[in-house]
């Protein structure tokens, strides 16, 4: 099943991929490997809610946040490869938690782009992981992250 197929079973509908809002690129590829840059958890332009995990937001919040920086990544993977059933699977994720200093759950929060992963790729979708509690992120945006994709040569 392509993966097109694969997000329409899910009713998975990814946002368009955010523009770049500094110095950077959201996509570079090296090899055979795609490196995306951070991404927030907005839609379309449409931000969730700010703050630190663990005090403005729930650990069920932070993770729905990670959710939707996942489906930003996705979208940019989109958007580079011109669709997603180039990604042979998911080798890396890494995901910043801007949380209170007595919030030590920052792994269940980025479990909202890994879980992600996997409903969408499957196996290929599994991936080693980093995930980092930070005292702040642009925006005070809850959570950021980015991934290294492996695509087909």
């Amino acid at each position: 099943m392509s993966i097109e197929n694969r997000l329409k079973e899910l009713q998975i509908e990814l946002p368009e991929a955010p523009a770049p809002v500094a110095a950077y690129i959201p996509c570079k590829k090296s090899g055979n490997l795609v490196f995306v840059s951070g991404q927030l958890p907005s839609v379309n332009g449409s931000e969730t809610k700010r703050g630190k995990v663990g005090a403005e937001l729930t650990v069920e919040e932070g993770y729905q946040a990670a959710r939707l920086c996942g489906l930003n990544l996705l979208a940019q993977l989109r958007k580079f490869l011109g669709d997603l059933d180039c990604v042979k699977g998911i080798i890396h994720v890494k995901g910043f938690v801007a949380s209170d200093n007595n919030f030590y759950s920052h792994s269940q929060v980025v479990n909202g782009v890994s879980d992600l992963m996997v409903e969408v790729f499957g196996e290929a979708g599994r991936h080693t992981r980093c995930a980092l509690g930070t005292n702040v992120l642009p925006g005070n945006m809850p959570v950021e992250a980015e991934l290294i994709a492996e695509v087909v040569s």
